[in-house]
């Protein structure tokens, strides 16, 4: 018998000794030809059938693929180096505890703000994850064009350009024309005039808020264009709040005189006579929605020479804490419609007042130094607790010492209680975490483990991974 017809037959009563040990029986009376092979021994027959059976089927058998199996192209390599391998199984397991989208948002931008990203193994975005941090751009745009049944990436230049915005995927447009936003505004707003149009109404949204960034007087002609002629309401009102930013709000007509009727401008002290709003408190339920909206259909400019006021009066002499719903209100108007100028004069007025909801409501349009500042002061002053800290500051404040805080001493306390459980401050941990500076986060382990904590206490993973992670990546 020849070698090839010998192998046939041996692969032919293959499915008869899978049949028989699938229902459990032996085998080694079906393999004839290994009769010599497999000896005497009912018990060594069946371990050698089984290793012979092993060494056929992979050195004569190889799996066909499946039609729809395709090659994909390599994942490409991100401008920030990857975490050292020793703190990839710390990087997995946060992200394995993080309960949502939040938390693992906040884990990748922190670790970008080291300088880092994660392995593609352990965490990588999906096309259409606006939330991750711009260094990925590459990797959301090679999950679109993979999806989209492409085998190659596009071709593209340096610098985004007129000629060569369609080679550019969108995660990558977008990183690129932030960038030129940052060096050259008016290349960026000129940009935008030439290719938005070609655009969908969800893309064009995006590519318009980029004009935040630089925003200043001479983007004021498009953006009128833009809130007068474009087809999507939401691009028409982003444009719209972008030119309330500038003083260059709409004209107030009947509406803002009914708003105004709500509130009333008063003046107090003998010697030093300053101006405060006096809230004319709505009567019934109807009156407070109306408000409400009366309040979100403005912005801060008409409200303020409603008044009689410019907005820095205004936001000078409200009441804060008087009424919870106007404050939430003008904060609105302010984050919308302000200027960078009025944005962080209210910031420093409600720090002072320890309205620490509206610093966070605030935070998005403050620079990473300001909030890390207004953090840092309501932990200190105020005794708020890290959640809250860190919801204001971002994953970039990097504060010193954050334990020496009251809501510091709390924590300890709370640890140190007879009746603690393993589950208990979870949240206040990994938000300092997010909040330390490296040489902190290592000084805040060693407290916490004198206190008590063991060193593998879960709670302490972003501490942890603070404490190792340096700045090397940063740098490269």
């Amino acid at each position: 018998m020849s070698e090839t017809a010998k192998a046939e037959e041996i692969f032919e009563t293959m499915g008869a000794i899978v049949t028989r040990w699938t229902m459990g029986s032996t085998a080694a009376s079906a393999a004839s030809f290994w009769r010599t092979e497999l000896g005497d021994d009912p018990v060594e027959a069946e371990l050698r059938l089984l290793a012979l059976s092993g060494q056929f089927l992979g050195a004569t058998v190889m799996a066909e693929a499946p039609s729809t199996l395709r090659i994909l192209p390599d994942i490409p390599t991100l401008a920030l180096p990857t975490v050292p391998e020793a703190l990839r199984p710390l990087v997995c397991r946060i992200l394995a505890a993080s309960k949502d989208t939040v938390s693992r948002t906040e884990l990748v931008h922190f670790l970008a703000a080291r300088g880092w990203t994660t392995h593609p193994a352990d965490w990588m975005p999906d096309a259409s994850d606006e939330d991750a941090p711009d260094v990925y751009a590459l990797w959301r745009d090679w999950a679109a064009f993979t999806a989209a049944g492409e085998t190659t990436r596009r071709q593209t230049g340096d610098q985004l350009t007129a000629d060569n915005w369609d080679d550019f995927w969108p995660a990558a447009r977008k990183a690129a024309l932030i960038g030129l936003r940052r060096r050259d505004p008016s290349a960026a707003r000129a940009l935008l005039e030439a290719k938005l149009g070609s655009e969908n109404a969800e893309a064009r949204l995006r590519l318009v808020s980029l004009l935040s960034e630089r925003l200043s007087g001479d983007d004021v002609a498009f953006l009128e264009s833009l809130a007068a002629n474009d087809r999507a309401p939401k691009v028409k009102a982003l444009a719209t709040s972008m030119l309330a930013r500038l003083g260059h709000g709409p004209a107030a007509g009947e509406d803002i005189a009914e708003l105004a009727g709500f509130f009333a401008v008063k003046t107090k002290g003998l010697l030093r006579r300053s101006r405060v709003i006096d809230f004319q408190t709505p009567k019934t339920p109807a009156q407070w929605q109306r408000r409400k909206a009366l309040l979100d259909g403005t912005d801060l400019t008409s409200f303020a020479g409603a008044l009689g006021l410019t907005p820095q009066d205004l936001i000078a002499a409200w009441d804060w804490h008087v009424d919870p719903a106007a404050d939430a209100g003008l904060i609105k108007l302010i984050v919308e419609t302000g200027t960078d100028a009025q944005l962080a004069q209210a910031a420093g007025v409600v720090s002072e007042l320890d309205a620490t909801g509206l610093i966070a409501a605030l935070a998005p349009r403050l620079g990473p130094a300001e909030r890390a500042r207004f953090a840092a002061a309501g932990l200190r002053a105020h005794g708020i607790g890290f959640e809250m800290a860190q919801v204001i500051a971002g994953v970039a404040a990097r504060l010193d010492d954050p334990l020496a805080a009251p809501s510091g001493a709390k924590l300890l306390a709370g640890i140190r209680r007879d009746d603690a459980k393993p589950s208990d401050h979870a949240g206040e941990f990994r938000a300092l975490g997010l909040l330390a500076s490296q040489t902190a986060a290592q000084q805040t382990l060693q407290r916490l483990t004198a206190a008590g904590l063991l060193q593998g206490d879960p709670r302490l993973d972003m501490l942890r991974l603070n404490a190792a992670l340096d700045d090397e990546g940063e740098k490269s």
